[in-house]
């Protein structure tokens, strides 16, 4: 197959591209491509609330520019001769949110297969490989990845269902693995969006006993409770909500980015023992909260990010085996402007993805 496609995508220039004004153009200095590489023909494209937070420059300077999009699905068109898993020229495959780690021996993360959590991780877009090449995400044509961290996908999934499995998907799937979610366990997922309406899907794959969607309102009771969740609190619409629902969670997921979010409140819902895992990434600080919360009860707080590469695989399994059908809203790649400015307006039930159409 020819390499002579131009890898080009939507470009964020400044904080207003995070507004649904980011310029299709050339993406420069792209990693020169090495044998353990894999160059992706891109299909599929998930919307995550990072790319918006990245192109606003949200959680700190952006180099601009930027292109953005973890959540890819396309067909490998290059493959180097050292890949990892088989890959091989036309297989479908997928892209989280890190191209790289430094996979050295002597690294704890990496032996441990953490990879996320190495201290030398490269995430997908807008950050630097050591050579000083730019990573660039998928609102384009092409993206070019380290295979340790591109996936098969299994042939059970649609691509754009898959597509926001890999970051969405395993930034819950993750810690409720982790954490033990399954039977005998009862779970709550606090901010029932693009996010959370995974936490849902995956605690009811993995055998969680009971399921509680959290949420302000009850605007989205429904549509929880289609997902699979047993229960729903709606925190805006009983002032005693956590008094009534006191010590009756083992585990719950936030996935809320909100400074003012009820901390405190949170924590009354969790058993002796209980664990609170924070996955929303706040651009502000979370909320002030007292040492009692963990003390009066033995309860822990904990945080997770993303997946490991293990983790990914695993997932995807899952979703195969269990037919997992998350909720997608699809747009053309043309109107990738348009989809950004219909996320920021809360728009989607519950997850957008970004369809190429011109590599179907």
């Amino acid at each position: 197959m020819s390499h002579d496609y131009k890898f080009e995508g939507w470009l964020g220039k400044d904080k207003e591209s995070a507004k649904g004004n980011m310029v299709w153009g050339e993406l420069p200095h792209v990693k020169p491509f090495e044998e353990t590489d894999v160059d992706i023909q891109i299909t599929h494209c998930g919307i995550c609330g990072s790319d918006v937070h990245v192109l606003s420059s949200g959680w700190g300077p952006t180099t601009y520019p930027c292109c953005v999009g973890h959540e890819i699905i396309g067909k490998a068109v290059r493959v180097g001769s050292k890949v990892e898993r088989g890959i091989k020229v036309g297989d479908r495959v997928g892209v989280g949110a890190q191209n790289s780690s430094c996979l050295k021996p002597d690294c704890e993360e990496c032996s441990d297969k953490l990879e996320n959590y190495c201290q030398h991780i490269v995430t997908t877009f807008g950050d630097k490989y050591p050579d000083g090449s730019i990573t660039y995400g998928g609102y384009a044509d092409y993206h070019r990845c380290p295979s340790h961290f591109v996936f098969k996908i299994p042939d059970g999934l649609a691509s754009e269902d898959a597509a926001p499995m890999l970051c969405g998907g395993v930034t819950l799937y993750s810690p409720l693995v982790v954490n033990g979610c399954g039977p005998g366990k009862k779970v709550g997922i606090v901010g029932v969006g693009g996010l959370g309406h995974f936490g849902v899907l995956f605690a009811k794959a993995l055998g969680a006993d009971k399921v509680v969607g959290i949420s302000r309102s009850n605007a989205k009771r429904d549509d929880v409770l289609k997902l699979g969740a047993d229960e729903y609190i709606a925190t805006s619409d009983d002032k005693d909500w956590a008094t009534h629902h006191a010590r009756s969670l083992d585990l719950i997921i936030s996935t809320v980015s909100s400074p003012g979010m009820p901390l405190m409140e949170y924590l009354q819902l969790l058993k002796v023992k209980g664990t609170f895992i924070q996955v929303g990434a706040p651009e502000d600080m979370l909320p002030q909260f007292s040492a009692f919360a963990f003390i009066a009860k033995g309860v822990k707080m904990g945080g997770s990010m993303i997946g490991s590469p293990a983790q990914i695989e695993a997932m995807l399994k899952l979703a195969d085996e269990k037919k997992i059908k998350p909720w997608i809203n699809t747009y053309p790649m043309k109107d990738a402007n348009q989809a950004i400015k219909d996320f920021n307006d809360g728009k989607p039930r519950f997850r957008i993805t970004l369809v190429n159409e011109k590599h179907l």
